[in-house]
């Protein structure tokens, strides 16, 4: 238990940091973050620029607080669309079954059979980059996994003796589904969600830095980390800030969810 808990609180402090900076981007920058400066070009970190200057002499730490703050928005809205389709369609399937749950499996487990960030990539390169391209092809090609994770976890509850007394008192199926079902997984879903959270942060850095994901001028850290590719040994500090953030907010959230799942099975 010891464990459980230093994990949880562990996460929810990197989590609520890595949050916090997020956040911040959207209501303050020490500097524009577009703003070129000659003269600092490659500028080490100092008390001016704590992260350093980049190859344009843009001030990294406010790029960086805005590239976090896109990149959580995209999360969170990938995580919104995939989970709540994903919830939607696993409930149905799951509760009633019948031929439209084979029907919608089979189609879940076609696109399952590719990987999700790949296929991503497909449609972006089809339909073009963008923020909003970004969530739509992440969020969509989300959507079976939840699905499938719901419908496993209501048809495990939808036979247990609360629900058939409820079905006998003539409770709505949608109040069974949803407030005496659903409580029930999210011990689960609850891992699915920061599993999920995780992924489109990786997906989200990997496309930008692969120049099909979030384009300029609004900032990613996949993008940074792409420019900075070039001088990762004679300025490395290009590099760090933006992979810093990447890395502490994915452990920050694996760390909580691992804690709270524990937690909640107790």
């Amino acid at each position: 238990m010891r464990r459980k808990n230093w994990y949880a609180r562990l996460g929810g402090v990197l989590t609520v940091a890595m949050l916090a900076f997020a956040v911040t981007g959207f209501f303050w920058t020490p500097y524009e973050p577009t703003a070129f400066d000659a003269t600092s070009k490659y500028a080490p970190p100092s008390l001016a620029h704590p992260f350093g200057c980049d190859q344009m002499g843009r001030d990294i730490l406010s790029r960086t607080l805005e590239g976090a703050g896109s990149t959580l928005v995209i999360a969170l809205a990938v995580l919104v669309i995939g989970f709540g389709l994903g919830l939607l369609i696993g409930s149905l399937c799951g509760y009633f079954g019948g031929a439209l749950d084979a029907l919608v499996m089979r189609v879940c487990d076609a696109l399952a059979a590719f990987p999700s960030v790949l296929l991503a990539l497909v449609v972006l390169a089809v339909i073009g980059p963008g923020k909003y391209n970004v969530i739509g092809a992440l969020g969509v090609l989300f959507v079976p996994s939840y699905a499938r994770q719901v419908r496993g976890e209501f048809l495990k509850f939808r036979d247990r003796d609360f629900v058939r007394s409820a079905q006998l008192m003539g409770v709505p199926k949608w109040r069974i589904l949803y407030v005496h079902i659903l409580p029930n997984t999210w011990p689960v879903l609850l891992s699915g969600l920061t599993i999920g959270f995780n992924n489109a942060v990786l997906a989200e850095a990997s496309m930008s830095y692969l120049s099909i994901g979030v384009t300029a001028p609004d900032v990613s850290l996949g993008r940074m980390l792409n420019e900075a590719q070039s001088v990762w040994f004679t300025a490395p500090w290009c590099m760090l800030g933006p992979a810093l953030v990447v890395v502490l907010t994915i452990l920050g959230v694996s760390m909580l969810g691992e804690g709270l799942r524990e937690r909640m099975r107790a």
